[in-house]
């Protein structure tokens, strides 16, 4: 049964040019959306914004890097003259891989303003229009990640920031209980996405991809019944998920044996 309508919603797609949120916006247009597309880059906001229409949908883009200042302002001014705003997804991110020592304070921040403090600003910026606008449930996704719920080795900051948006979700979600916002975060596993094209970890310490296909397939059908949290990652790095939280040192010794040659396969995994 389909407790959240995803017809015809009106929102924000972060981070849209690529990946999970293009596929987002894609699905999103295939249910007749009308969506504001952002990103850094023109070219593949506006091949995004073809693909939506081609599904079905109608979409505008914004050429717009989110940690500038007065970023957030520029998206709202963008929708300021739609007659509703029912969606935001904050997906935009990027993530540098390395040894916590060796990783400059540029791109520390770097991680932390993209993946943290962007969407929190652009949410609150939103968030008005999302709970006055619809005669349904708003939606609110975060695209947070697997490793939000397992810290891998070599990802500090990445981990950091994304287990940060979790519990901004999770607090947001019951602030607006019985306000007409529905929040949900998703934890997607490594997905077969330009963002992991940099990194060549094998399965075994728990990157195993799977497609994004799939991933999306995962995240609408989690939002149709009304979840909360989606965790899209396949059945092995779940086990991982799970003794984390019942044995996290045994979660440390089963990765002790590779950290040498995960440290090799992530040291160049650098994507905005």
């Amino acid at each position: 049964m389909t407790i959240l309508d995803l017809i015809n919603r009106h929102g924000i797609i972060t981070g849209a040019g690529q990946g999970i949120g293009r596929g987002l916006a894609v699905e999103f247009g295939s249910r007749g959306a009308h969506l504001l597309l952002v990103g850094r880059k023109e070219s593949t906001l506006v091949a995004t914004a073809r693909l939506v229409e081609a599904a079905g949908g109608t979409a505008e883009v914004l050429t717009q890097d989110l940690t500038l200042p007065n970023s957030v302002d520029r998206v709202s001014e963008a929708i300021e003259s739609w007659p509703t705003v029912d969606l935001l997804v904050n997906n935009a991110g990027n993530v540098r891989a390395g040894r916590l020592e060796l990783t400059s304070e540029a791109d520390i921040r770097s991680m932390i303003d993209l993946n943290l403090v962007a969407p929190v600003l652009l949410t609150r910026a939103v968030l008005p229009r999302l709970r006055a606008g619809a005669d349904r449930d708003s939606i609110v996704l975060n695209i947070s990640s697997g490793i939000a719920l397992v810290g891998m080795p070599f990802y500090s900051v990445y981990a950091a920031t994304k287990a940060g948006l979790a519990r901004f979700g999770e607090s947001l979600r019951r602030e607006l209980t019985g306000l007409g916002v529905h929040v949900a975060t998703v934890y997607p596993g490594a997905t077969d996405t330009d963002m992991m094209s940099s990194q060549n970890a094998a399965a075994s310490p728990g990157w195993e991809r799977r497609s994004l296909d799939d991933v999306i397939a995962d995240v609408l059908a989690g939002l149709e019944a009304g979840d909360h949290e989606i965790n899209t990652a396949p059945e092995g790095r779940r086990g991982m998920q799970e003794l984390n939280v019942s044995d996290p040192m045994a979660v440390d010794a089963a990765m002790a044996p590779g950290l040498v040659d995960l440290e090799s396969a992530v040291r160049d995994h650098r994507s905005i």
